[in-house]
Order: structure tokens, then C-alpha cells, then sequence
């Protein structure tokens, strides 16, 4: 009797043991798949957070009437602040549209944005001139950042002999200008659509580096 009591309480203590350590083993998994779940939470709320970092914006090219292709390209805020933010206020109020590429050197770059080709498209001798009145933007050369190369597909700003003198007229690299660093402010680059500079960059050309067939183009902020 007493060995039978013996022997079930040590075969039931044994029960126990085993359902405890099923218990142990299935919380560890638990708290091991959360901290997984966790993980990649974090990464991705840390991609989210890099693509909100960098606005996104969609430049439709246009000439004779016909649609040559579209760009979409990025701002870096992080680097060049003021010049990303004084792109997309910009964008959000339509200034480019109807702009023109004014300046188009094949193996060198495209430059657009001049007020004065949407507002006197019949005098090119106006045209990257400039209005005035524009607001101006002070250098970000940001010399050392990641982004701070020339390289082809760059988005950068220009300018007078003035380096704090850029307002609304860009460029984009054609190819890569690495005597441009440190001298004029770099704010975003191509995502895609670098088949549409080439296009723009091969136009033919007249007096001023100015294309003979207008190129314009239209440009909107795309959502996050």
C-alpha cells in the first residue's frame, strides 16, 4: 500500500515536471517569435521612416506637343533641407509647370525651372535670366555627406557667381561633374526615368545651349 503510494506520487511529482517544463519551453518560443515580430517591425518602420525622409516627385517632359517620357526623383531633407523644402513648396504650387529646359550641354547636364520661359516663351534670350523678386536660397555644399557627388542623375541647384543665390532653376546631371562638389548645392537625384535625359540632352540645340523645339515639363509631389 505504502509502496503504491510511493510510486504514483513519484510518477505524478514527474507530471508535474514535464507539464512545467512544456510550459517554459512554450513561453521562451513566445517571447522568442515576439522579439522576431519585433524585430522586423523596427525594420520595417525604419524603411518607412527613410522613404518619408525623402519626398518623391514625378517631372513630366514634354516637346512638340508630345510627352518625351517622365523622371521621378527624390529631395534629400536630411542633407540639404532648405533647398528640398524650397523644391516641393514649389512643386505644391505648380511653379514648374510649363517651365522649360533652358540650358541642355550633352555630357554635362539639362537645367530648367526659369520663371521666364513659362512667362516669355517667345524670347530665349530672357530665358535662365531669372526673376529678382525670387526668394533665395543660402549654399548647402554639404561637403563629405553621401550625396554631395555630381554624378550623373544628381539633382542640383543653380545659381549666381553668388553661392547663396539659387532660387528656383535645377539641374540634372547628364553625366558625372565632379569639379561641381563643394561649389553648388546638391538636393535630390533619379530614381528613374534616366532615358528621359538622355532624350532631353540629345535635343537639338540653338544659341545659349537653348533646345529649338521647347522641352517643358510638368512636375507634381507623389504621395508617401
Amino acid at each position: 500500500m505504502k509502496l503504491n503510494y510511493f510510486i504514483n506520487n513519484i510518477y505524478f511529482k514527474m507530471k508535474l515536471i514535464k507539464l512545467s517544463l512544456l510550459i517554459a519551453f512554450l513561453t521562451l518560443y513566445g517571447l522568442g517569435c515576439n522579439a522576431q515580430k519585433q524585430t522586423n517591425n523596427l525594420e520595417t518602420t525604419k524603411s518607412e521612416v527613410s522613404n518619408m525622409d525623402k519626398p518623391k516627385y514625378e517631372i513630366s517632359v514634354f516637346q512638340g506637343g508630345k510627352e518625351l517620357g517622365k523622371l521621378i526623383v527624390e529631395t534629400f531633407p536630411a542633407e540639404a533641407p532648405l533647398h528640398s523644402a524650397n523644391f516641393d513648396s514649389l512643386v505644391v504650387n505648380e511653379f514648374y509647370n510649363e517651365t522649360a529646359f533652358h540650358r541642355v550641354i550633352p555630357g554635362f547636364m539639362i537645367q530648367g525651372g526659369d520663371p521666364n520661359s513659362k512667362n516669355f516663351p517667345n524670347d530665349k534670350n530672357r530665358w535662365g535670366m531669372g526673376d529678382p523678386s525670387q526668394k533665395r536660397i543660402p549654399a548647402e555644399f554639404n561637403e563629405g555627406k553621401e550625396n554631395w557627388h555630381h554624378k550623373r542623375g544628381t539633382l542640383s541647384m543653380a545659381r549666381t557667381n553668388d553661392p547663396n543665390s539659387a532660387t528656383s532653376q535645377f539641374f540634372i546631371m547628364h553625366a558625372d561633374a565632379p569639379h561641381l562638389d563643394g561649389q553648388y548645392s546638391i538636393f535630390g537625384q533619379v530614381l528613374e526615368g534616366i532615358e528621359v535625359v538622355d532624350i532631353i540632352a540629345n535635343t537639338t540645340c540653338g544659341p545659349n545651349n537653348a533646345p529649338v523645339e521647347s522641352v517643358t515639363m510638368k512636375i507634381k509631389k507623389l504621395s508617401k
